[in-house]
């Protein structure tokens, strides 16, 4: 088989993405019978037809589907390397590219890549964050779109390469007049008794919430389904239900809202991420270099929640103690 070249292979993924050759003319700046015939000889390299004509267009055949998704892969290689190469020429040194949960985001990562940027050993590195879904990490690490990821170990990660990064504990949290407000903690099928506050369905905890009250043959009734975790406290306040949410978003503001927040005790409620990525030798040394520094801050997390544990079992008599010589 023939090299493979690029621009061909970006007018083939113009192709597939507009389903029109006339418009992925206009859109890459070429005639549609000079894509026909770039398409026409990848056709022949291949050995395999890659586009079905139809009367509204074309789209992928099989191999054609199989084609584009390494074509995207290496576009998005190529791309990195021209941004790569853009940074040293202007003094950055390295720009990591970073996808993340928006729980990530909303409890630990910014204050872990804030401490990451100011230390002088990385003043030529640049971090850029996006959030995400879980699903939606994983569809841009296994296309190539995106060479890092922090995500819900929870999710489909086989064949990617993961560190352990922080983890996170559910609560229940109740305005200060609910029935639940005094308890110390509380079981997620106790809260299946009140009204609920949702967030959308696609996001991992929602989707594990329902997976747990169908276990139970329950089900969760919604008095309201918001977006953000600040709308879902805001309703809380507002006393119109339960939000099962991180207790680490909620603490911080917890007073300032007028609202308890619940430990969940059952065993699930204790949710871990992972960094990830396709393999660690691939990435840039900046990446490299900053993946080092989020395990650092996980192992340092790990200590605290090993005494606290410790100090619990010790309140509730669950650890002997030696008997004195």
């Amino acid at each position: 088989m023939r090299d493979l070249d690029l621009t061909t292979l970006r007018l083939f993924a113009a192709v597939c993405e507009t389903q029109n050759m006339a418009r992925a003319g206009e859109q890459e700046n070429i005639v549609a019978s000079a894509i026909s015939k770039r398409l026409a000889q990848l056709e022949e390299t291949v050995g395999a037809t890659l586009l079905e004509r139809r009367r509204r267009g074309v789209i992928p055949t099989a191999a054609g589907e199989i084609v584009l998704a390494h074509a995207r892969a290496m576009l998005a290689a190529a791309d990195r390397v021209a941004r790569d190469m853009a940074d040293y020429g202007s003094g950055i040194r390295g720009q990591v590219r970073l996808l993340a949960t928006v729980s990530s985001m909303a409890e630990y990562l910014p204050d872990d890549i804030a401490a990451f940027l100011q230390m002088p050993e990385h003043r030529d590195v640049g971090v850029s964050i996006e959030e995400g879904l879980s699903t939606e990490i994983v569809r841009s690490l296994r296309e190539g779109s995106a060479p890092l990821g922090i995500c819900w170990d929870a999710a489909d990660l086989e064949g990617f390469d993961t560190r352990p990064y922080r983890s996170d504990h559910l609560a229940a949290v109740v305005q200060v007049s609910h029935p639940l407000a005094d308890a110390e903690s509380c079981g997620f099928e106790e809260t299946l008794e009140f009204d609920h506050i949702g967030m959308p369905a696609q996001t991992a905890v929602q989707t594990m919430l329902v997976r747990h009250a169908a276990i139970l043959n329950r089900q969760i009734v919604y008095r309201a389904v918001v977006s953000t975790f600040d709308a879902a406290l805001r309703c809380v306040r507002a006393n119109l239900g339960i939000a099962i949410l991180p207790a680490e978003i909620a603490r911080p503001i917890a007073s300032a809202l007028n609202v308890r927040v619940i430990p969940l005790r059952n065993h699930w409620a204790r949710r871990r991420f992972a960094i990830c990525f396709r393999e660690f030798s691939l990435l840039s040394p900046a990446a490299q270099l900053l993946v080092a520094h989020l395990e650092t801050a996980a192992a340092a997390e790990e200590l605290p929640v090993v005494m606290s544990e410790s100090r619990a079992a010790k309140a509730e008599g669950k650890v002997k103690r030696r008997p004195r010589s």
